[in-house]
């Protein structure tokens, strides 16, 4: 059974990670064949984020209505349909469309995948198996590196995409043959009117836990979903110096510590879960010395510091199964939904907001950009990541949700 749940949902959200940074790697392309500007392709890249973040409410009451085997089927059929636009799109407009298909259809990735194991996994085992589900996605952001570079040499980031299509139509397919029937799509729903589903989304958004991790959740996720996820590779391009073949390399290597992070984070946060968010907030902390780190070493000191910053990085997904612990299950696929509305919000306004600050020093190449230009942009996203931290301390909250 835990097979039947785990792997369909891990193979959605290895599409999802792996479309997610996919940018990172086709870039130059992308800008060589349409002369797009920092921002231009900052806002290009970042409607995935701004279309899956516009899901997110509506999201949560379907995941709680109608189960995630239902939801995640038909989402990524939109994916898949992105992502054959993407492909065929010769001009900004169906690129920014097609993109943010590629949003709206992943939405429920992860999220699908939390309400599935909430379903049929031990609470105990919860943190530990969403650490596997994200270390699926490692494997996509893993894949959007090294292999895409080589694939686009032999069917440029057009055949990408087109095989990006079948990915995503394949994992449709899986999840609604293999992931078994829940109890909402078994009873056709949960029985709630259209009235309790609001009143448990006003249960969840008026609770001092949420929103005491809130912010601190939103902001390492959005700062390192808008790094690792586009901004990194040009700055190993413009500020390092490494070629595209050489900076796909050093993003694989990334994306191998960011595995790492999902897997033994979460078993971690697992063992200490009666610690509370000591496990959460410790990470969070060290990834924010990192990212001050890559700001102030000189540059040929920051190839460790780089996989730091992918392993720590995944800091921000443990506040999802401590938060889900503090509500009822019935409530689990809102909470989640509820973080993720914020959380890929910041990330469509970071990995934009990075580009028009990043556009502020051009480089003397067509295309290039200073050092100086990513150092403001990295140091804008670790003051707000700081500020995030601080409400994690200064807050306190009250006792769990009844239920």
């Amino acid at each position: 059974m835990a097979l039947r749940v785990f792997l369909p949902f891990a193979l959605g959200y290895y599409f999802s990670y792996l479309v997610r940074n996919v940018n990172a790697v086709i870039a130059p392309d992308l800008v060589g064949e349409l002369g797009l500007t920092a921002a231009s392709l900052g806002l290009l890249t970042s409607v995935y984020f701004f279309a899956f973040a516009a899901f997110q409410l509506p999201l949560g009451v379907l995941l709680d209505r109608y189960g995630p085997r239902r939801v995640e089927s038909v989402l990524l059929l939109f994916a898949a349909a992105g992502s054959a636009l993407f492909a065929l799109s010769d001009e900004v407009l169906g690129l920014t469309v097609g993109r943010a298909l590629i949003g709206l259809g992943v939405s429920a990735g992860l999220m699908a995948a939390f309400k599935a194991n909430t379903l049929w996994i031990p609470p105990e085992r919860t943190a530990f198996v969403n650490g596997c589900v994200m270390s699926a996605g490692g494997l996509g952001a893993l894949s959007a590196t090294a292999p895409v570079e080589a694939l686009l040499g032999i069917v440029g980031w057009r055949g990408v995409f087109w095989m990006l299509a079948l990915i995503a139509a394949l994992a449709a397919v899986s999840i609604h043959t293999v992931v078994p029937r829940s109890a909402e799509e078994a009873g056709h729903g949960t029985g709630e009117t259209l009235a309790d589903a609001l009143r448990g989304v006003a249960q969840v958004f008026s609770s001092r836990a949420f929103w005491r991790v809130l912010p601190a959740s939103t902001l390492a996720q959005a700062s390192f979903m808008s790094i690792q996820g586009l901004w990194v590779g040009p700055w190993l391009m413009d500020v390092a110096r490494l070629d595209q073949v050489a900076a796909a390399q050093r993003l694989f290597w990334i994306a191998v510590a960011m595995i790492a992070g999902f897997f033994t984070l979460g078993a971690i946060a697992s063992r200490f879960a009666r610690h509370g968010l000591l496990v959460p907030a410790g990470a969070f902390a060290a990834f924010m010395l990192t990212q001050l780190a890559l700001i102030l070493v000189p540059v040929a000191w920051t190839a460790p510091l780089w996989l730091l910053f992918g392993y720590f990085g995944t800091c921000g997904i443990l506040y999802y199964s401590y938060l889900s612990g503090r509500f009822p299950t019935r409530l689990s696929g809102r909470v989640v939904t509820g973080l993720n509305v914020f959380t890929f919000a910041g990330a469509f306004l970071c990995q934009w907001g990075m580009g028009v600050v990043i556009e502020h020093w051009p480089g003397s190449a067509p295309g290039s950009y200073l050092q100086e230009g990513y150092r403001a942009a990295f140091a804008s996203v670790l003051i707000l990541q700081a500020l995030s931290f601080a409400c994690l301390l200064l807050v306190r909250e009250r006792k769990p949700v009844a239920g």
